[in-house]
């Protein structure tokens, strides 16, 4: 069963008088109780097509150009923004980039998970703090009932994260969205949160889109995965497919970039993401491709299923 369907979804930014696209045409879907991983540099969309599923965009500057998302039955870019706001938390959940920043910082961690139990379930004060307590309990925060009287700047980056997971599958929804939930924390608190989510997935049965730099937290997390450049997706398929033969030379100047055993230097990849205002004729990537032709100058290509198995966008796959 997919439950979200995204189709030639297209997001783009109005600064002055200038228009450009931040997220051009891009599709994907997301199957029940699957993880579906996204990849790529910053500045490649990401999270603008996270906070476009979320309706979460300020508009302006920022603007649906065109496409649909399909939540289970419904385009949620067609709905109400008051039946977004109950669909938002109970059935489409977001963990954001920097629990510091999304948390409140004059409300405590535990009004903020009740927070969640008030405005949805209608319930009193008194029993949305019983259920945050368990959520504390469900996340691993030790000593729940003093915790929930915290402030979040009294709270180490690791329990700030657990905080903000514990918002995001409070009313246990059907999807949730993971924006880096690991930026800024050691390794070993890192492991700690992504078997977190792995546990929680498993016992809520939900499904997850899962953004992140790291294609060794892809290979442990993600049935499918997808990868962005300049806004647009250019390669798609089976994480372990991609893994054992990445075909676009963006996906393997990526995985040139990880660090091996015995390897003397990383192999980065030369240049930096295009300013989205100023893309070049044809392929974006052109300027850090190794393989580039001249009909990579001219034309952009499009995304093309090869043998069957993952789409990739370049002429160097695909002729």
């Amino acid at each position: 069963m997919t439950i979200l369907n995204v189709n030639n979804l297209k997001v783009g930014f109005k600064i002055g008088e200038k228009r450009f696209s931040a997220v051009n045409n891009i599709s994907f879907s997301v199957e029940k109780g699957e993880t579906v991983g996204i990849v790529g540099e910053s500045g490649c969309g990401k999270t603008v097509t996270a906070l476009a599923i979320m309706r979460l965009l300020q508009e302006p500057p920022a603007y649906i150009e065109g496409g649909e998302i399909f939540f289970k039955d419904a385009d949620i870019l067609k709905l109400p923004e008051s039946l977004m706001q109950k669909i938002r938390g109970r059935e489409i959940s977001m963990i954001f980039q920097e629990p510091m920043t999304s948390l409140n910082p004059v409300l405590t961690a535990g009004y903020q998970v009740a927070e969640v139990f008030m405005v949805h379930q209608n319930i009193n004060k008194k029993e949305a703090f019983e259920k945050a307590e368990e959520m504390f309990k469900k996340v691993g925060i030790p000593n729940p009932d003093v915790r929930l009287k915290d402030y979040p700047h009294q709270l180490s980056g690791g329990l700030r994260q657990r905080v903000m997971i514990a918002i995001a599958l409070a009313l246990n929804p059907d999807l949730l969205i993971a924006d880096e939930p690991t930026t800024a924390l050691d390794v070993t608190i890192q492991a700690q949160i992504l078997e977190l989510l792995l546990k929680l997935q498993d016992e809520f049965k939900m499904s997850v889109l899962f953004i992140t730099h790291d294609l060794g937290i892809v290979s442990d997390m993600c049935k499918k995965m997808f990868v962005m450049y300049a806004g647009k997706i250019v390669e798609y398929g089976l994480a372990k497919d991609i893994f054992e033969n990445p075909l676009h030379p963006y996906t393997e100047g990526l995985f040139h970039c990880l660090p091996k055993l015995g390897a003397k230097k990383l192999t980065p990849i030369n240049g930096i993401v295009p300013d989205l205002n100023e893309l070049p004729k044809g392929c974006s990537f052109q300027e850090r491709c190794p393989y580039v032709f001249n009909k990579c100058r001219e034309i952009d290509p499009c995304l093309i299923s090869k043998d069957g198995k993952q789409l990739v966008s370049c002429f160097k796959v695909n002729g």
